[in-house]
């Protein structure tokens, strides 16, 4: 005979009852997720079909309302799990989503849609093919204006080598893209969260997000921050094929050849939960302090902070530009 079930959490949002349901199963609570407005039980979520319920073994409702309480307390409300995750990743993103389900949209991979049987949740496909031309226009705008020494060829291969899969998925692992990439079970099993391939895919998917949210303006302050740090290396004249290199190296190779010494990285400040800290590391260069960059683990920060540091340290050896050049 099947053990009876109990409801124990409702929301609209997909996202919200997954965290909620990953926090039970972290206290070995199982857990089924269902549509109100279905009689089929779901493995995974069902946005579209209106309110999400989430249900447990009716012998561990008491326990599971008391792990989900226990969570809205620490958490200050009952939407904190999908709004802290959500906060979170925009401000590594620094842009704040009007429409969050743009957001949850670019999020999703196409093993979670495929695993709703209900048919209401859409990947994130689309969403790859028009962020990939976004950046595509906007890399190529920064080549023609910032390298008018460049020919077709070298900017070519330039918007080529940034624009790659290895370029985005390190870009969208530093800002810990896959940790809040929803997907299906299989694909969660699989390590789906660590593969460069899924991360870059998703990478795409938030320039399209940030582009249909906030237009073009908010789509090329994004990228010009996510790819400074590969430009002024162009610009330090380091070779195009080092552009999907890390930040670190370029950084220390860039001192190393002007007789500078090596960087040193000091974590500043940690905050968050334990299951989502974001670390605050300062980069120093002998006495001064050049750049600081956050990022969800340190090895992020101090790429974010070399990307800094290397951008300053080049602009300041470069000198003010002169009459009549172009400024920005």
């Amino acid at each position: 005979m099947a053990a009876a079930l109990a409801v124990v959490f409702r929301t609209q949002s997909d996202i919200e009852a997954n965290v909620v349901r990953g926090l039970l199963e972290a206290r070995g609570i199982q857990s089924l997720l269902s549509s109100a407005l279905s009689h089929a039980i779901f493995p995974l979520g069902i946005d579209g079909l209106g309110e999400v319920r989430l249900s447990v073994r009716a012998d561990q409702a008491d326990l599971a309302r008391q792990v989900i309480d226990d969570f809205r307390t620490d958490a200050g409300d009952g939407t904190a799990g999908w709004d802290e995750a959500c906060a979170a990743l925009e401000q590594r993103l620094g842009y704040e989503f009007r429409d969050k389900a743009l957001l949850e949209h670019a999020l999703t991979h196409r093993s979670r849609a495929h695993e709703d049987a209900s048919g209401g949740v859409a990947d994130n496909e689309s969403m790859e093919f028009l962020g990939d031309a976004v950046l595509d226009l906007i890399i190529a705008d920064r080549l023609f204006h910032e390298f008018p020494d460049y020919d077709e060829g070298r900017k070519s291969k330039a918007k080529a080598l940034l624009v790659a899969a290895p370029s985005l998925a390190k870009l969208g692992a530093a800002l810990g893209l896959g940790q809040h990439l929803l997907l299906g079970r299989g694909e969660e099993r699989s390590g789906g969260r660590q593969k460069p391939s899924l991360i870059a895919d998703a990478y795409e998917a938030v320039v399209a997000a940030i582009y249909l949210d906030g237009g073009l303006p908010a789509a090329e302050g994004f990228i010009d921050r996510q790819f400074r740090g590969a430009l002024a290396e162009l610009r330090a004249g380091r070779s195009v094929a080092g552009l999907v290199g890390d930040h670190k190296s370029a950084l220390q190779e860039w001192l190393q050849a002007r007789g500078r010494p090596l960087p040193e990285y000091r974590v500043a400040a940690t905050y968050g939960p334990d299951h989502r800290k974001t670390f605050a590391v300062d980069l120093r260069v002998g006495e001064e302090t050049v750049a600081r960059a956050e990022g969800p683990t340190k090895k992020a920060a101090e790429q974010g902070a070399a990307a800094q540091a290397l951008e300053q340290l080049a602009a300041e050896a470069a000198g003010p530009p002169a009459a009549g050049e172009r400024s920005g």
